[in-house]
């Protein structure tokens, strides 16, 4: 399955998946073959960023 492009439903795919399947982004990006990179920066436009300490974006 491709990841969600709008960036309000990604915030909630990566979240979800974050929270059930993944202990870091770092992982789900390898998995899911996808930039962390672009990932952060797409949601950062919407004004969340990664949290490490609750591995979610916030």
């Amino acid at each position: 399955m491709d990841i969600p492009q709008d960036p309000v439903i990604l915030l909630s795919y990566v979240n979800t998946k974050l929270r059930d399947h993944y202990a870091t982004l770092e992982e789900f990006c390898a998995t899911h073959d996808v930039s962390e990179t672009d990932l952060r920066q797409t949601l950062s436009e919407i004004d969340y960023q990664y949290d490490e300490i609750t591995n979610q974006f916030v």
